[in-house]
């Protein structure tokens, strides 16, 4: 029985994808297949989804008109397993490689394949991820829901043109890096005012995790948020104009700038 997806690559993105779409029913654990090269991980992956086909290499008898395929694997090696999904027939890809075209992807296919670009981020781990997708030359429609509907099973997704993919890598992609960086700078200001690490820990993560949801929950713009917590003369706006007087802000348009440059050039 041919599989309805194939996901090459079982590192942490491509279990992840695994469990969110047997978690969402969108198959069968019998209708699953992931690729994974290293035996250990194979043993791994097999206790961790029990009926799920994991493999070393994909066969063609395993693939019919229906199978599509996950690509989820390192730069490097992108293009070498691309060309393998291509030589076992299946036309239809979805490519969680950073930086990785659809033109290069595309390339080493022995005929037309739609192939779909998408920039996940690690959230995707816990099903809170956020992603956004672009289509190749020969993508329509059907192929983007397809993809956005594998996607959406660990999170947001949103579409873009392939331009954009950079600075979706910029921005959401290299967003967590960002935030855990502030967090572990606030749970140290907290430690050099006296607190223990742990509260302080507790407290920072606390506050993000409630300030997240509540940008999320209510709707209201996060200049809006930040206006209600920020008394005139209070010890929040001493906080901020600090933050601001530090440049804060230009950072942070820097760091995504930056960030996009080098995901263009990777690309190249």
């Amino acid at each position: 029985m041919a599989f309805t997806l194939i996901i090459v690559g079982g590192g942490r993105m491509g279990s992840a994808l695994a469990e969110g779409l047997l978690k969402a029913k969108w198959c069968q654990a019998s209708e699953l297949a992931l690729i994974e090269s290293l035996p250990e991980q194979r043993a791994v992956l097999e206790a961790r989804l029990p009926g799920v086909s994991v493999m070393a290499a994909i066969d063609p008898q395993d693939v019919d008109a229906k199978t599509g395929a996950v690509l989820s694997v390192k730069p490097d090696h992108a293009e070498n397993a691309a060309r393998a999904v291509g030589a076992s027939g299946v036309t239809r890809m979805l490519s969680v490689v950073a930086g990785m075209s659809t033109a290069r992807l595309e390339a080493v296919f022995p005929g037309p394949a739609a192939v779909i670009r998408s920039m996940p981020n690690t959230p995707v781990l816990v099903g809170k991820g956020a992603s956004a997708i672009a289509g190749g030359s020969n993508v329509t429609s059907e192929d983007l829901d397809w993809a956005q509907s594998i996607l959406g099973s660990v999170g947001l997704v949103v579409r873009v043109t392939e331009r954009h993919l950079d600075v979706v890598t910029g921005l959401s992609g290299s967003m967590p890096a960002y935030l855990y960086l502030v967090i572990e700078a606030l749970i140290e200001a907290g430690v050099h005012q006296g607190l223990s690490r742990e509260v302080s820990r507790q407290l920072v993560v606390a506050t993000f995790e409630g300030s997240a949801a509540l940008l999320s929950e209510t709707g209201e713009s996060p200049e809006e948020l930040r206006a209600q917590v920020t008394s005139p003369g209070g010890a929040t706006a001493a906080g901020l104009r600090v933050l601001e007087n530090r440049a804060v802000r230009a950072a942070f348009l820097d760091a995504v700038a930056s960030a996009a440059e080098r995901s263009r050039q990777l690309g190249r």
